[in-house]
């Protein structure tokens, strides 16, 4: 399990940067609950990092601005008995977070106008829907 993280393309965050730790996990796990530190959090420091080039440290800095503490983002996973598959959710769900914080910004939006065709049926359908709601009032003289 132990090894580099690999996260949007040729980004690879090495093992030394990465910090786990392990405690006992509430929840099921039969006679073995209370001896086995299933429980995994996986920390990332990702102001400290030297894997990430400064460009998209700093995006990833801003866009995960609230979930960092002191610059280290922390994911935990206890929701499995073994903590083999606890290592792997968090290994998965910080690549997850990485990977959507290290996108690039979506490309802008070009302003067009609607054509003409679309917008004289968007008159003649207004005026078809005023004058049937015309069609319904009373016309008491």
């Amino acid at each position: 399990m132990p090894g580099p993280l690999r996260v949007r393309g040729s980004v690879v965050i090495p093992e030394a940067e990465l910090r786990w730790r392990f405690s006992r996990s509430s929840g099921p796990g039969g006679q073995s609950v209370n001896t086995t530190d299933s429980r995994v959090e996986l920390s990332y420091d990702l102001a400290a990092s030297t894997a990430l080039e400064p460009a998209l440290k700093g995006r990833a800095l801003r866009r995960l601005a609230d979930r960092l503490v002191d610059g280290v983002i922390t994911v935990s996973a206890s929701e499995h008995r073994s903590q083999l598959r606890n290592r792997e959710a968090a290994e998965a769900r910080l690549t997850q977070i990485l990977d959507e914080a290290l996108a690039p910004p979506p490309r802008a939006r070009r302003p067009t106008r609607p054509s003409r065709g679309s917008v004289e049926r968007r008159l003649a359908a207004k005026r078809r829907r005023g004058e049937t709601k015309r069609r319904r009032k009373t016309t008491d003289d």
